[in-house]
């Protein structure tokens, strides 16, 4: 008797097909280029939710730096100063309140500066 397959192969093609809607062209309707499209795009998205965050630390960084460097210090100096003082804010509160609170943050750094 002979094994028929069709289901277990019409499912795998349909979850690569789920994975590719929207994708353009043949990447999303031929399924060996479909498949090869779903394979990257999950290392991709993989690789970038790690990737992501290094970016945003460095937005960050650059971010407080700038404002730093307005108020006569340098980042590292600065954040030294903050262990020292053991103040413990994150780089994304800080890069935060370099943005939106410039007289706040400018007290930080003069409190910080002065210790």
């Amino acid at each position: 008797m002979r094994v028929k397959r069709g289901v277990v192969g019409k499912r795998k093609r349909t979850r690569f097909h789920k994975i590719t809607k929207g994708f353009y062209g043949g990447r999303r309707n031929l399924v060996r280029v479909a498949q090869e499209a779903a394979d990257r795009s999950l290392a991709f998205a993989y690789r970038d939710r790690r990737q992501r965050k290094r970016d945003f630390r460095r937005l960050w960084v650059a971010r407080i730096s700038a404002a730093v460097r307005m108020r006569g210090l340098t980042y590292s100096k600065f954040i030294h100063a903050l262990k020292k003082a053991s103040i413990e804010l994150d780089r994304k509160v800080l890069a935060d309140l370099a943005v939106t609170d410039p007289k706040g943050f400018s007290g930080l750094v003069e409190a910080v500066s002065k210790a």
